[in-house]
Formats: C-alpha cells, structure tokens, sequence
C-alpha cells in the first residue's frame, strides 16, 4: 500500500498492503453517469464530479468509482471499464479491496479494548505477546508504536514476495493462492532491518498492524477479523464490509489490474488472491459508501469514545502528513483538515477522506496500479496524468469553493500537504509502502 500526495496531501500505497445513508445498489445506468439522490438545497457540483472522474478514466486509468457526501446529500460516481478485455462498465457500489484502509478498523477494535481496560497504549507489546515479539524489542515498543508505525519494526512484504527485491512478479503469481499465517507475517517483518528505534521516527510498516491483530485476539479470546466483523463493521452499520473468506470477491466487483511500473505490459489481473498475506493489516473489503459510512461513524463518537478518539487523533509527523492511530490528517489550504486514508494492493487503489464533523467525504477505488513509468535513465518517474487527475478530483470533492487548477507537476496539488497517489521507488523499503 502506499501514499499518495499532494502537495500538501496524501493517498498512497502501503503493501495493503493496500458512511452515511443506507448504502445504495450498483446503479444500471451508463458509467459515467452519477447515482442522483431527491435534494432540496444542491451543494455537491454533480457535473462537475462526473466530469473529475471521467478526466481520471481519459488520463489513462481503467476504472474508478466514488462516492461524496455532504451532510444529507449523496453524489455516487464511476466512469470507465470493470474488465478490459470484455469492455464491462465500472458502476457505484462494487465491491473493492481497501488495503491499508482495513487498519483503521484494527485501530478502533484496539482501541475499544483500551477503553476495557484491556490494552494500555504505552504499555510494552512484550506484556501482552511475550513469545512474539520477545527480547529487547518486546520492552521497548509499545502498542501506541504499532499503531502509530514508530515501532522501527521492517515490512514483512519483501519476505513473503522475495522476488520484489529484483524488480520481478514471479513469487507473486507462484503464490497468489498461498495461505500464510499471520505468525509468520511477523516472524518475516521482526527478520526484516529496523527501520529505527522504538519511538525514533515514523516509518510505515504493515507489520505493525498484524501484530495488533494478534495482540487483539490475545485479549478478547476471539479470531480477529471476527471481532472486528462484530464490534466495528457491524456496530458502524456496513452491510457491504467483509474480511474475504476465499480469495475470490463475492459480489459485483471490477477486476483489478498492475502494471508494476511498466515491468508488466500489458497490466495483469490480480483480482483473485489469497488475503492472508494481509490479514488485519490491509485484507477488508467494501464499498465507497461503506468506507464513508464508516468514518462518519468513528468521527461522530459511534464507536470508540471522545477519551479514545483524541488518542486516535494524536499523530506523530509522517513525510507531509500527521499519522495517528491508523488514520491520518491532510491539510488543504483554504478548505481546511481532513482524516482518512489510503490503501493498496495489487490491482486495486483506495482512499477515502472526512471532515472532522464528518459531514464531508469523499471515497475512491480504482482497478489499475502502479501505473507510473520509469524514467529510461532510472532516476525516477515520468510524471502521471492520472496522479493530476485524481489529486483535482479530491479537492473538487472535498473543497467546492476551492477551483482545482492545474498543479506545477504530477506530485503537488493547489490543496494539501500531500499528493493523492505517492512517490514511488522500487526500492525493498519502497514496498511497505507500496503495498498498504
């Protein structure tokens, strides 16, 4: 999964790697056409929404879909194709895997079990998993390290998919339908170099949210994905929310696509995997109203209380952004703070942001990843439309007195502190991020 920025902002791409109304069903109308809702006094630019998402489908992604909410008003979007092989339209509603959006609901489970008295945030992680993470490591990072990933502890990403290391997919499909526990996962990242000391710096590693699944099940006795199903998603009201029990998406879904940076031409289908190199760290499925849904939930007190939404809101500076407890805030000058995040897998792109009233929201997916080419000399990226494209699309969502001009080059926007797609580098270190 990794992040996304813009100049001031972020969505991303971290290895997972990768809510509102009653959620509305796959419209039937053409793609690019908004999902309408009866509304007496018009704020969300409908058009001009459409518009945004078509100009991300022209600047070469396949498929994307949104959903945008603005207090009682509903805008539903999608514009291009769900499988480029039979032309099938993207439509609002499908079903799409959210990556490192998953960990904010890992976040609040923990969290309800520091308002249990369960869990201690700055208690040592070797009180609770003791065999885990033993030694050293276990006394001194705590579950507020994890959490808010300054535990120091490397991605597990390279080890499961070793071929990544030499710019190569084959471990990938070698073991797209491998089951691989999470005990390993960790094993894999505690292997991996530390990325600093305990509470040195921010350093985005997915391992630190499969041991927070772990820590999770040690304390309320359950299977993590079950708990959260119970106490988050459900208690939130998602009806399209699920951790996937087979690698294949059940229910209306676009297929999900990578490019690898170009190494793979053309982008190859990755929609059907195995999620439990994910686990708790980035495996949820959802929708973009589901994922709205959700924030508006977590921000209006539905979930966790005030106590334990301040120490989620509590944030450490993280490469442009304030990072918390699985969710982190954007700035967008003139509009004001937002919190979210992003997520990725293979195939498979996601970010949703929220005011802190929830009464704003935007959430996106999109099915084409790793789009950006390298440059032929090797120093970097060419710059991506797309990444313009969709940096326009979230401050005309999110901000609509705010005129998303064009930025001065694909990794800054005339908004925040953060571009919605990141940077990018093929680098080991590189991969947690882009795979979250």
């Amino acid at each position: 999964m990794r992040i996304i920025r813009f100049v001031g902002t972020v969505v991303g791409t971290t290895l997972l790697l990768t809510a509102t109304a009653p959620v509305a069903q796959a419209d039937a109308r053409p793609a690019t056409k908004a999902s309408e809702l009866p509304l007496t006094s018009e704020t969300l630019d409908r058009a001009a929404l459409d518009t945004g998402l078509r100009a991300v489908h022209d600047a070469g992604m396949y498929g994307i879909y949104s959903s945008v909410r603005d207090g009682a008003q509903r805008w539903t979007g999608a514009a291009g194709v769900a499988d480029v092989d039979t032309g099938r339209p993207v439509r609002p509603g499908m079903l799409h895997r959210v990556g490192s959006v998953s960990k904010a609901f890992t976040s609040v489970a923990l969290l309800q079990q520091v308002e249990r008295g369960r869990v201690r945030l700055d208690a040592p992680i070797g009180d609770y998993l003791p065999d885990l993470v033993p030694g050293e490591r276990g006394r001194e990072i705590t579950v507020r390290m994890l959490l808010n990933h300054t535990s120091g502890i490397g991605d597990y990403v390279i080890g499961a998919f070793p071929s990544l290391a030499h710019n190569s997919t084959a471990s990938l499909d070698e073991n797209r339908f491998r089951s691989i526990g999470p005990e390993e996962l960790v094993r894999l990242g505690l292997a991996a170099p530390a990325t600093g000391k305990p509470g040195e710096k921010w350093s985005y590693s997915n391992t630190n949210y499969v041991i927070a699944g772990l820590l999770l099940e040690k304390v309320t006795g359950q299977d993590a994905a079950g708990y959260i199903t119970r106490h988050v998603i459900a208690r939130a009201g998602l009806h399209h929310t699920s951790f996937p029990r087979t690698p294949y998406i059940q229910g209306p879904h676009a297929r999900m696509y990578d490019s690898f940076y170009g190494l793979i031409n053309p982008p190859r289908d990755y929609s059907d995997y195995d999620m439990s190199w994910a686990y708790t760290a980035g495996a949820i499925v959802s929708t973009t109203d589901d994922l709205n849904r959700f924030y508006r939930a977590l921000l209006g007190g539905k979930l966790i209380g005030p106590a334990a939404l301040h120490e989620m809101q509590r944030t450490v500076p993280a490469d442009g952004m304030d990072y918390g407890l699985g969710i982190y805030a954007i700035d967008i000058p003139g509009c004001g703070r937002f919190w979210g995040h992003d997520g990725a897998v293979f195939g498979a792109g996601t970010l949703v942001y929220s005011s802190p009233d929830g009464k704003r929201q935007v959430a996106m997916g999109w099915n084409l990843m790793k789009y950006e080419r390298l440059k032929s000399d090797g120093s970097g990226f060419e710059p991506s439309p797309i990444d313009d494209a969709l940096n326009r699309q979230v401050v005309r969502a999110l901000c609509p007195t705010t005129t998303p001009a064009p930025p001065a080059d694909s990794r800054s926007v005339t908004a925040p502190t953060r571009t919605v797609l990141p940077a990018v580098d093929l680098s080991p270190e590189a991969w947690a991020t882009a795979l979250r």
